[in-house]
């Protein structure tokens, strides 16, 4: 059997069961927050448990890194829909110890998509076209470095008010300990009693 017909095979008996029922909930977010985290799967579950997050609490975007490389990019149209759309009053950047993105390499990745059968046309071609691979596949020395950046690109933006506290945090991916990085509320001058 194939990972897609277990998929579907368990789907079914999920459904037939009523076994989703626990889980409904509306698209807003509960507690007014959206994350932004990394794709890493040790946070799959441990992420919401250590945040005290339930099912339909909170908006998360996940990618790798939980790095916003451009201020107009998919992540960050995420944030702003979260925001102005789903009535999102906070944005949370968290960060990872041992993150993969961690001192990435991307000539090396670069190396692994011709490994894969990516031509050296299609690379070429896309750095002829302006898409600098060592700037699109850039990791960052130490996660907080990318938190901090993420955060930045996220409180700067011309269409985030300036009044949505924007806070960074790294988890320990085996605890889910958290360690404050950016006090949020301190950066727009609200007070925590205001939050």
């Amino acid at each position: 059997m194939s990972f897609v017909s277990d998929i579907l095979d368990y789907n079914r008996q999920f459904v037939e069961q009523r076994k989703y029922e626990k889980y409904l909930t509306d698209k807003f977010p509960e507690k007014k927050v959206a994350i932004l985290t990394c794709m890493d799967t040790r946070l799959v579950e441990l992420l919401p448990k250590a945040l005290n997050l339930r099912n339909g609490d909170a908006k998360i975007i996940k990618n790798a890194g939980a790095i916003l490389t451009q201020p107009f990019g998919s992540a960050m149209r995420s944030i702003l829909i979260a925001i102005h759309e789903m009535g999102v009053k906070e944005v949370l950047v968290i960060g990872h110890h041992g993150c993969g993105m961690t001192q990435l390499d991307s000539g090396l990745l670069v190396e692994k998509f011709k490994k894969n059968g990516i031509s050296e046309e299609v690379i070429d071609t896309l750095e002829n076209s302006g898409i600098r691979m060592d700037r699109f596949l850039k990791g960052f020395d130490r996660p907080e470095d990318g938190v901090k950046h993420s955060i930045e690109i996220i409180r700067k933006h011309p269409l985030v008010p300036s009044y949505i506290p924007v806070h960074g945090f790294i988890i320990h991916p085996d605890t889910g300990g958290l360690e404050l990085i950016s006090d949020g509320y301190e950066a727009c001058g609200k007070g925590v009693e205001q939050g």
